[in-house]
């Protein structure tokens, strides 16, 4: 399989940055899309609105369901999924790329933080998936991606953030687990990128000149493009990192990915490769 045409994709955070990406690639295939995400309003600092997400989708080939969600609260994510399989048929694919970060160290996190990072990151992955599955066991070539990272328990990548590696972590855990656990029936894999990825979120946290130096989210959509359309059955309990996947897919030119004038020695690698 090398299209997306016809498929369903329930995305978390999808209103912005890569989920956004992600689901507009799908959508130059014909993929239904159901845009998950808190913000029905425009953020006074952030881009984009489930609406806005829906609107671009269509026009780039796509059909679009935007919905409110919390991925913290039970009810709704249960209510979402039973939205999008009755609106477009069923679920094909699940994409937990809802994330919350404060790169802070462990006197510096107040506990609100804490406790906001592990509910939408580590919790809200497992809900969504808990919640998607029973859709995603009908569908034909079924894919559970999680937007986390390789497991590498190295004390270097815990010291400078603890709280956040521990949550990130947690959604890969998801990835270890789920994949054995639904072996041969739903696949389920981590994509992560090799460098820092240019996001308005990134801006928030760092600025425009930071933002130069990193790749753009339409890598981490080409590459999760690619492991959506291999095959469920033998595809699942992979750490994929998003340069590694084109490359076995035959591109290795990286070059689009880049902003003008920004060589690929100068980009800014990303935590936890």
């Amino acid at each position: 399989m090398t299209s997306l045409k016809g498929k369903t994709l329930f995305i978390t955070g999808a209103s912005r940055g890569i989920g956004l990406a992600i689901a507009l690639r799908a959508a130059q295939d014909g993929a239904n899309i159901a845009v998950a995400a808190k913000t029905a309003e425009p953020h006074p600092k952030l881009a984009g609105t489930i609406y806005s997400a829906a609107e671009a989708i269509e026009k780039a080939g796509g059909r679009a369901l935007p919905i409110v969600v919390d991925v913290r609260d039970e009810v709704v994510v249960e209510a979402a999924m039973q939205k999008t399989a009755e609106t477009f048929g069923g679920i094909d694919i699940l994409i937990n790329n809802a994330s919350a970060i404060s790169l802070t160290g462990t006197l510096e996190t107040p506990m609100k933080r804490y406790d906001l990072m592990h509910q939408v990151n580590t919790r809200g992955t497992y809900l969504a998936s808990q919640k998607c599955l029973p859709y995603l066991l009908k569908a034909a070539n079924p894919h559970i991606l999680n937007l986390s990272p390789p497991l590498n328990m190295e004390a270097r990548w815990f010291g400078p953030h603890v709280a956040y590696t521990m949550a990130k972590f947690g959604m890969s855990m998801c990835v270890l687990g789920m994949a054995e656990e639904f072996r041969g029936k739903v696949a389920v894999n981590a994509l992560w990128p090799r460098t820092a990825i240019d996001t308005d979120a990134m801006n928030v946290i760092t600025g425009p000149d930071f933002r130069r130096r990193c790749r753009k989210p339409e890598i981490m959509a080409d590459a999760a493009h690619v492991v959506l359309t291999r095959p469920a059955k033998t595809c699942s309990g992979n750490f994929f990192i998003d340069d590694e996947v084109l490359a076995e897919a035959g591109i290795t030119d990286l070059a689009r990915y880049r902003h003008a004038g920004v060589a690929e020695k100068d980009l800014v690698p990303d935590f936890f490769v």
